[in-house]
């Protein structure tokens, strides 16, 4: 059958054309990537592709950021509503889901191959226990997922919003000061793109390290969490690379609390678009020490694989096999 697949982040979207029966591999036919700011709606987006390709899908699914609530989701990085019914009656497509972007990112994990991770613990995987998803990119996302019998099925959370809680005195510190900008604080304030400017802003405003005037002008003029990464990966600013570091540390105690929140004895996988990019730092021993401390349970935390998934395509391909696998 063929399917429309998307994958509805707050920086780009991404749609795609699959080939695919229930049980089988998917077959990618068309895809398209789509700046989601640039459009004033979903809908829009898919009138575009589906004009430029002129095929008639059986079945849809979109994997959203944000929480879908009785068939719908109010992105919270982007000024978009999306009512299921609203846009399947748009699409002419009544076999349409709406998933959060994490459920679908676990869905694709299925789909991917040896290649497509890095492995940072390789731990003991209980091949029928439950896995867990962290997402650093725009915003944080977490998801689950419990084995039922055939597979591994998802269950979304919206665990990136909740509250970010400090675990030294630095981090107290950085607490306090985004508690100054916006009241209450996420973990996503903390742990995403946007979050590596706050961690940075803190650490320049408290003058813990001087700013390079060269980067400086490259945060005014490009992306900061690239600018920050790019400049920390390559040992040219202190105070970039202990940005990272912040970040690095309060990224693994996070994830280390989603395999205890979810008792992910399956393994815990990072998706997003910022890990890849720093699976160098990633590897260094800030990160999993950060993921293992956890008291009398570290031993637990130490048996728990942990791995970053490389393809981007996850989600893409996690929103198709949602759409193959729907009963109809």
């Amino acid at each position: 059958m063929l399917i429309l697949a998307g994958d509805v982040g707050g920086t780009s979207t991404r749609l795609a054309y699959f080939r695919g029966e229930r049980g089988g591999e998917l077959e990618l036919v068309a895809e398209r990537h789509f700046p989601s700011a640039q459009h004033a709606s979903l809908y829009e987006i898919v009138r575009l592709f589906a004009a430029e390709h002129h095929l008639t899908p059986e079945r849809a699914c979109f994997g959203i950021a944000g929480p879908i609530v009785q068939g719908g989701v109010k992105t919270p990085n982007l000024p978009w509503s999306i009512e299921r019914a609203e846009l399947a009656r748009q699409v002419g497509l009544p076999a349409l889901q709406l998933i959060n972007d994490l459920a679908a990112n676990t869905y694709g994990i299925a789909s991917l191959k040896g290649e497509d991770f890095a492995v940072l613990n390789q731990g003991k995987a209980d091949p029928t226990g439950v896995i867990a998803v962290v997402s650093a990119g725009t915003g944080l996302g977490e998801s689950l997922a419990y084995w039922d019998g055939d597979g591994h099925r998802p269950l979304p959370s919206e665990a990136g919003h909740a509250d970010f809680a400090p675990r030294s005195d630095l981090e107290a510190d950085l607490l306090r000061y985004l508690r100054g900008e916006h009241g209450r604080v996420s973990y996503e304030r903390v742990v995403s793109g946007p979050g590596l400017l706050n961690i940075y802003r803190f650490l320049k405003e408290g003058r813990y390290l001087p700013e390079d005037p060269g980067v400086a002008a490259l945060l005014q003029a490009g992306d900061p969490g690239a600018v920050i990464t790019g400049a920390a990966l390559a040992g040219s600013c202190p105070l970039c690379g202990k940005t990272l570091d912040v970040f690095l540390s309060v990224y693994g105690a996070e994830c280390g609390n989603a395999a205890l929140r979810f008792l992910a004895t399956g393994g815990v996988y990072l998706g997003g678009g910022i890990a890849p990019h720093i699976l160098s730092k990633l590897r260094e021993p800030t990160f999993l020490e950060a993921f293992t401390d956890k008291g009398r349970l570290s031993p637990l935390l130490a048996t728990i694989p942990l791995m970053v998934i490389l393809n981007d395509r996850a989600a893409l391909l996690g929103a198709g096999r949602a759409a193959v696998d729907q009963r109809s």
